[in-house]
């Protein structure tokens, strides 16, 4: 039988049995070859309440069946999608996207990550050589970085933690600080965009403090729990008078797909975006592949068979890279 990673209930992370439904007309299935883990979404979901969770957020699959309707996809290609942590993937062809040829698996998951800040890269006001902060250097705040940085951007990390401030600066981001430089005469007032990826309100309004009049701070980060006691008045006085753009970072701002106009469908709404979900990961599925993205050191492989132990040591922080894949390879 297949297995899969459940959360049956707070802080409980076991293997368990499933079996795969019939598989569509316009399906593919396989084998999984590597999933992704988010620490920070994965560990809020194990302290939450509402249980049985089957994690997950990105995986890649070795393509062994295919629909009667699919095309263009050959038995043995590796593909990526947005799949739980699993034995098999099984999903609809255009919610995957083949991976590129030779890259390693562990690689083509960094994709899903890119993609949470790929939204905000796709609708910004700022333009490429303005100066950009990223606050908060995690996992996605890592890869916001990078996208911003490839997109042509000024880009600076503010991260308090020493460590995870150097993982930033191995990444190529030379620009970093323990804390928002509000009072440095290069930034203040002269950022066009903060991207909170920390989820700290202190980063918000110091976000808020720092940006150009007009400019822009996006809220990435989940904030999970209240952190100070800062009143909501405070970041409403630098928004008013500072004319702050302060918007959600929802990495779903944009459609799942674009597509293209369809007459007949006009009255019941019809999305011709240009930017979509699946775009931003075929970006980034192309920024890796041309290497324009430098955190192979900075991402760590462990055996799927044992998620307590795993999940356990995530939360002690027990492991020193920031990205972890799980290898499905003896599940």
């Amino acid at each position: 039988m297949p297995k899969e990673i459940v959360f049956p209930s707070r802080n409980r992370f076991v293997l368990e049995d499933y079996a795969d439904g019939a598989l569509g007309p316009d399906e593919i299935r396989g084998s999984t070859v590597a999933t992704l883990i988010s620490q920070g979404t994965e560990l809020a979901w194990a302290n939450g309440d509402d249980f049985p969770i089957r994690p997950g957020y990105a995986a890649v699959f070795r393509v062994e069946e295919v629909g009667e309707a699919v095309q263009g996809v050959e038995l043995g290609e590796l593909r990526f999608c947005m799949g739980h942590h699993r034995s098999t993937q099984q999903y609809q062809v255009q919610h995957t996207l083949p991976v590129p040829a030779g890259m390693p698996a562990e690689t083509a998951l960094l994709a899903r990550l890119m993609g949470v800040s790929m939204t905000t890269l796709m609708t910004t006001r700022a333009r490429p050589g303005d100066r950009v902060i990223v606050a908060g250097a995690g996992p996605v705040g890592l890869l916001a970085a990078q996208n911003f940085r490839i997109g042509g951007y000024n880009v600076t990390i503010v991260e308090p933690d020493v460590k995870r401030r150097a993982q930033a600066e191995r990444t190529g981001i030379t620009s970093t600080f323990a804390a928002m430089p509000i009072e440095d005469v290069e930034f203040a007032r002269k950022v066009a965009l903060v991207v909170d990826c920390s989820g700290h309100e202190g980063a918000v309004l110091d976000a808020c403090r720092i940006v150009r009049q007009g400019g822009e701070v996006v809220l990435v980060g989940v904030p999970w729990r209240k952190l100070t006691d800062i009143a909501a008045h405070d970041v409403l006085r630098e928004v008013f008078f500072g004319f702050v753009h302060l918007r959600s970072g929802w990495e779903w701002d944009v459609p799942i797909h674009g597509r293209d106009f369809v007459w007949e469908e006009l009255l019941e709404g019809y999305n011709n975006a240009p930017q979509s979900i699946f775009s931003g990961f075929g970006k980034a599925l192309r920024w890796l592949e041309e290497g324009r993205v430098n955190v192979s050191d900075l991402v760590t492989a462990r055996p799927a068979g044992d998620p307590a132990s795993l999940y356990r040591a995530i939360a002690e922080r027990q492991i020193e890279e920031p990205l972890i894949v799980l290898d499905w390879s003896g599940v």
